[in-house]
């Protein structure tokens, strides 16, 4: 599962790890803590801001519509009520995390595309699931929703 393989449910351990800068940073895995220690989301824990740049709603969608190398403004098309400053937003967190990469084009005017790398590549397969799931389930939560929003209401 997707949570197991980046070790985002927060286990912990005693060990450091480096950081690019030469700084140090508690792990948040590790086969040696305790049940109790795994069920921690430390917020230190490394994976916390990552999680945060990459798994948003815009975030996951961009990485969808980039099966191939896409122009801004067909990624613009392609998400219905996404804002230009918000997906200008999205495209460089992405960028900055490796997810993608930015070609400007020798065209006038220029031209940029963008495309996953083999890092945000890795990623299609798990939010595909994710997404996938929230599609099979979307009936079901609407109506827990509008239970709890009438219980709610009483």
């Amino acid at each position: 599962m997707f949570a197991l393989r980046t070790g985002w449910e927060g286990r912990i351990s005693s060990t450091q790890q480096t950081q690019p800068d030469g700084g140090r940073w508690p792990r948040c895995e590790g086969s040696g803590a305790s049940v109790e220690e795994r069920r921690v989301f430390r917020s230190d824990c490394p994976s916390r801001p990552i999680l945060d740049q990459i798994a948003d709603k815009w975030s996951m969608m961009v990485m969808a519509v980039l099966e191939e190398p896409t122009r801004f403004n067909e990624i613009k098309r392609r998400l219905e009520g996404v804002t230009q400053r918000v997906l200008t937003q999205t495209l460089r967190r992405l960028e900055r995390n490796g997810m993608i990469v930015r070609r400007v084009l020798p065209t006038a005017p220029v031209g940029v595309e963008y495309s996953l790398t083999p890092l945000g590549e890795s990623l299609r397969e798990p939010f595909g699931r994710l997404y996938d799931w929230t599609i099979d389930n979307a009936d079901e939560i609407q109506a827990r929703q509008a239970d709890y929003d009438r219980q709610a209401t009483r």
